[in-house]
């Protein structure tokens, strides 16, 4: 009988200050051998093998990190090479800037630009058909839900964009899911359409590094 092998457990934090942290946590536990760490204080990002920084308010999410003495922190784990992935607000996050908001505070990440509510309002949030790349994400279009969602008008060198908005969408192209490094930038919501594809990428690229997290 064949042995089935196991993969090995990637201890995944999801940053719980504000947003929808919660919806992360239930995508990432349809991964396999993904155990999910809901973290609220500097000390709990110790032993992860990477972080999330899940959609919400981006200045509210910026403004409680440095109330929680843990802004420095998270910027540190993001510089440190272990894998970050941040949608939708914590795209906006650990981008480097945001257009039109110089004194803006972020985590400075990421060497790309992005612009805050690029497609409209609340009320202006669609759903759009977004194409990957076919080697990491097969040939069918992942349904993408954008809210508020922010646009990334620059990338630096050394950025891979991973997947686009469909060239049959009104904003046909726009880089919506971005790679530099150990870095991973989503400006949709993967955590609430029941496709696990992003997701799992990034299950894979904490299991490849499969270093846990040492301040």
């Amino acid at each position: 009988r064949k042995q089935r092998t196991m993969s090995s457990k990637v201890v995944m934090g999801i940053l719980a200050l504000q947003g929808d942290f919660a919806e992360h946590v239930a995508t990432f536990n349809k991964c396999e051998n993904v155990e999910c760490r809901e973290i609220r204080k500097t000390e709990q990002l110790a032993g992860l093998h990477a972080l999330v920084i899940p959609g919400g308010e981006s200045t509210v999410m910026i403004k409680l990190l440095v109330e929680f003495g843990m802004f420095d922190a998270v910027q540190a784990f993001g510089n440190s090479g272990t894998p970050m992935f941040g949608t939708c607000a914590g795209c906006i996050m650990m981008a480097s800037g945001i257009d039109g908001m110089p004194l803006q505070k972020t985590l400075a990440l990421s060497s790309c630009t992005v612009q805050r509510n690029a497609y409209g309002a609340q009320t202006h949030s669609f759903e759009a058909s977004i194409q990957g790349k076919e080697d990491l994400f097969g040939a069918s279009p992942i349904n993408a839900l954008l809210i508020r969602a922010p646009k990334i008008i620059q990338v630096g060198e050394g950025i891979e964009v991973l997947a686009r908005l469909a060239k049959s969408e009104k904003h046909a192209d726009d880089a919506v899911l971005i790679k530099q490094g150990n870095l991973l930038l989503c400006t949709f919501h993967p955590e609430i359409t029941g496709d696990t594809r992003i997701h799992a990428y990034f299950v894979n690229l904490a299991r490849a590094h499969n270093t846990p997290y040492a301040p």
